[in-house]
Formats: structure tokens, sequence, C-alpha cells
């Protein structure tokens, strides 16, 4: 299987299954020197890992991060960092039925088509445990852009039919939410509506938005690599992501050129910006030194323990309810996710533009 590997210049490649022995990433490109811990990428994982609210798959696994190689004394070596989550609590016997039917939203059909074989423990590496591997490299890569003065900010923005309020969010709420809203009255509305849905055995989806500050002018490239396109891959790489846009999206479809262009205006310390931001923070593919903003819509969980028809591999038309463990909504544990692909695309991005000016090559290399 191919497709495991994702950046140029910062690369990051995952690997292990939902129901195997563990999951893990190899990064290669990181530079020396970087002050990382085991401690530091915990905090990352422990957003998404399982069993930690009511909202989630009541699958407990403790997700504890071994770093194998590329640190020493809580530095980064300047080689390839490889990291391991064991998993603890899988239970692939949970899943045996599934392999003679093919489940409504997910993987299995496709999967068979391609390779003639699947792996039907949880969805094998078609699942959202896969992640883990992600959101590790990506603590890496936020510990890099928080060297460099950028930050990457992701928040639930809705759920179902309710969205937050901007005029009552606060970003400390969106850890103080189960749910990531920075809005406390919007989570609370949104709670109930996922246990209502979770009681007649149904799911929920919702929209992710992620802001990146800090990230400075000229970073991308023109044509078929712009940033806008590299950051909607490695968004909508992720499993259970259905779109994506950036800055205005879809809406700059009814406005006029008027309404959506952004003036340019020079500051009161005489640097260029812009008064409005509908563009999300990059023009022709390049970053224009304004805050990047990105949403992404996470469908429903496929799984649910609802009456569904659906076919087996004898192309017989049967009906399913689909059992296990399964999270009744996704969106909560998919914002450190996008946080990860966003940092990593970021970081990958921000070195290739090393090489982008023969001045700068200059400057790095005078003695």
């Amino acid at each position: 299987m191919s497709g495991s590997v994702y950046g140029n210049s910062f690369i990051v490649s995952t690997w292990g299954e939902s129901h195997g022995e563990g999951i893990g990433v190899v990064i290669d490109g990181c530079p020396a020197g970087l002050p990382i811990s085991e401690d530091v990428i915990q905090v990352y994982l422990d957003r998404r890992k399982p069993g930690r609210t009511e909202y989630a798959t009541p699958r407990k696994e403790d997700d504890r991060l071994q770093i194998l190689s590329g640190v020493f004394e809580g530095r980064t070596t300047g080689t390839p960092i490889s990291m391991v989550i064991y998993n603890e609590n899988h239970r692939p016997y949970d899943y045996s039925e599934i392999s003679k039917y093919y489940r409504p939203g997910h993987a299995d059909y496709t999967y068979d088509q391609k390779y003639g074989f699947r792996d039907y423990r949880g969805g094998g590496r078609s699942s959202g445990r896969e992640t883990g591997g992600r959101v590790a490299a990506g603590a890496v890569a936020a510990t890099i852009l928080k060297e460099l003065g950028i930050t990457v900010y992701a928040y639930t923005k809705s759920i179902g039919p309710i969205s937050i309020d901007y005029q009552k969010c606060q970003k400390e709420y969106t850890y103080q939410s189960p749910v990531n809203m920075p809005d406390l009255e919007a989570s609370a509305k949104a709670e109930a509506y996922i246990l209502k849905q979770r009681e007649e055995h149904n799911s929920v989806g919702g929209i992710i938005e992620c802001i990146v500050s800090g990230m400075p002018a000229g970073i991308g490239q023109p044509v078929f690599d712009k940033l806008d396109a590299a950051l909607t891959k490695a968004v909508m790489s992720i499993g259970a992501v259905k779109g994506v846009e950036i800055g205005d999206g879809f809406a700059v479809a009814t406005k006029t050129g008027y309404e959506n262009n952004d003036s340019f205006f020079c500051d009161s310390e005489n640097r260029i910006t812009k008064l409005s931001n509908h563009a999300g923070g990059i023009l022709g593919g390049i970053s224009d030194g304004t805050e990047i903003i990105l949403r992404a819509a996470v469908k429903p969980t496929a799984s649910i323990a609802r009456p569904q028809r659906t076919v087996n591999k004898n192309n017989e038309n049967i009906e399913i309810e689909i059992q296990g463990r399964h999270d009744p909504i996704i969106v909560p544990r998919a914002v450190v996710v996008v946080e990860s692909m966003v940092a990593i695309t970021l970081v990958d991005y921000l070195f290739q533009g090393m090489t982008s000016r023969m001045d700068r090559i200059k400057e790095f290399y005078k003695r």
C-alpha cells in the first residue's frame, strides 16, 4: 500500500492498524537541536485519545507515546524520529462479523475492490486510529512553528445545526468544552444534541475551523503546489473530512469582486497588511502575512447501531446493525488532527521556502 508518506522537506510516514500491535510515525527532515520530549507530544495525543469523554468511543487506550529514535537528551539529533503508540485495548473479535459484508459509509467495499483483501479489524488502516501517528508528528511540527512565532489553533465551529456565536467565544473555553467549542452556551446545546442522536442509535457531524497566526508572507508555490492546495490536500486526507474551504470558501460565489477583494494598506509600523481577509491569508497560492483561515466539514460517524441495508460478499441484499465501540461524533477528537496536518504542511512549506531566493541563501551561507 502506497500513500502513507506526506511531505517533501519535512516528511511524515505513518504506519499501523486499528487493532494491530500498535500505530506509529517516522519523521524525516526535522532539524537538529529542537527541544522535544514525550511529554510535549503526549499533550497533543491526549486531546484525541479515545474514552476521554462520554462523546467518544468507550474504547480505553492510554495512547502513551514512546520515542524510539532521533531524540537525545531532550533535543532532536537531525536523524529520523521514530515514534510508537502500542494498542493496549484492541479487541479484533468485536469485528469478525463485518468480514462477511460491506458497512455503509465505510471503505470495506472499496478496499476489497482495490486489494482483493482487507483488514476488517475496526477498519484496519482506514480507521481513525491511524491519526495518532499524524498527531504525534503534528506536535513536533507545532513545536517548530512555535520557535518561529507561528501558532495553529483549531476548534469546533458547529455540530449538526448548532453553531458557535463569535461574540461569546473565548479561546480558553475550547479546552473546557468536552466538544472543543469556544462558546460554552453552544457547547451545552451541542452536547444535548449528540446525546439525543446517540439514544436514537444515530451519529452527527460538524465543522472544524482552524486559524494560523504569525505566518510570514511569501510561503507557498504558484500553479500546482499552491499553499492552499497543499493545506486542502492535507486536511482532506483525514478520513472523516468531506470538504475543506479557505477563507470565505464557497461564500465567494455569491459576492461581487468589490466585496470579495481585500484592500491593502500600510499600518502604523509601515508594514503592508489588509483591511479584510476574505482570501483567508493566501493569494496566488502564497501566504500574504495575515491569518490563514481554514474550515473542514466532518461527516457523521459511519458506524451506527441502527438497521441499515447493505450487501454481503455473496452479493445478497441484507440488513445489519453495526456493533462494537464507536464515537457518536468524530468532530471533537478530530480538532487536534486538523491542527496537526496544518502544522505539518506549514513546516514542510517553510522549509521549502528557505531556498526560494538567492539573497537569502547567500545571507545564510555568508561567513
